[in-house]
């Protein structure tokens, strides 16, 4: 078997790297529309495994801030799949971040991924936690109006403290491994994230019996599938709090000029029900987010 070498990707890989990533999924693939913003990216290195001076993988990594890194678009050609090419790339990415200054690595995988999950397993990467993406609409009729104390209020600094205190004792933080999620990339809630989601009115909190019961960070996004309100965390004591919240979101979604809802919920029984049961959709699926430390 020819070797494989994994380099920096040049402008002149693209049309090879984009034909073998046009049948990704049954609607083709987004690294199309990334490639350009990913080879000039400053804050990351977008690769590509070479077998015999032809593309035949690429990946991209990303710092996140000065610390943490993060992985995506892993795409290796059908023809040169169980080559390790893929194990190549991860093992390439780590080093690249680590050369920047990483401490942390992440990535996410479908959970039916089997391929991806042994690899991610074999270079010492370890789940830290998941998360089942729902879809929602706007309510189409406002009926009777939540009462205001079923309704959720925007957090401000004086409440920072609650907050973190409320998620050290969450059930639900620890299984999304502390961290929130918007553009399918996960970052490490910290006071500093909360700070700066507070700032920009992103933090929702539900108060009942003079104490935080629920919360959400929410942020709007535009992306190709329209302009949506991106649910990157959401939490409740009990399935009513949650699915509160959820609605709360829902009802807001025409004062912020926003189409429809895309979230990233913590894979429980808990919370899948409470949004279900306010019709919130999801089609099944489960996504892992790996870590490992790079020190």
């Amino acid at each position: 078997m020819s070797a494989i070498e994994v380099r920096p990707a040049r402008a002149e890989d693209k049309d090879t790297v984009l034909a073998f990533c046009a049948h990704t999924w049954e609607w083709g693939d987004y690294i199309e529309h990334v490639w350009d913003e990913w080879l000039h990216d400053p804050t990351g290195q977008l690769l590509v495994a070479v077998i015999d001076e032809r593309p035949v993988g690429v990946t991209h990594i990303r710092m996140l801030n000065a610390t943490d890194a993060w992985l995506e678009g892993m795409r290796v050609d059908p023809d040169y799949r169980n080559q390790g090419i893929a194990k190549a790339l991860n093992t390439a990415s780590l080093e690249e971040a680590m050369r920047r200054g990483a401490t942390n690595a992440r990535l996410a995988t479908e959970s039916t991924n089997d391929a991806s999950i042994h690899i991610m397993e074999s270079i010492h990467m370890r789940q830290v936690g998941s998360f089942a993406p729902f879809t929602a609409q706007p309510i189409a009729t406002e009926g009777k109006r939540q009462p205001s104390s079923d309704s959720t209020q925007l957090a401000t600094l004086d409440d920072l403290d609650e907050i973190i205190d409320y998620m050290n004792a969450s059930n639900t933080f620890p299984a999304v491994g502390g961290l929130y999620y918007v553009g399918f990339t996960a970052y490490e809630i910290t006071a500093q994230l909360l700070k700066e989601h507070i700032a920009a009115q992103h933090i929702y909190l539900l108060r009942r019996w003079d104490r935080i019961d629920g919360l959400a960070i929410a942020e709007p996004r535009n992306d190709r599938q329209g302009k949506r309100l991106s649910i990157g965390y959401i939490d409740g004591m009990t399935i009513e709090a949650i699915s509160l919240v959820a609605y709360d979101l829902r009802r807001r979604l025409a004062t912020l000029g926003l189409e429809s809802i895309y979230a990233y919920a913590p894979d429980l029984i808990l919370v899948r029900d409470g949004l279900a049961g306010i019709e919130y959709e999801w089609n099944g699926s489960v996504f892992y987010t790996y870590e490992r430390s790079l020190v």
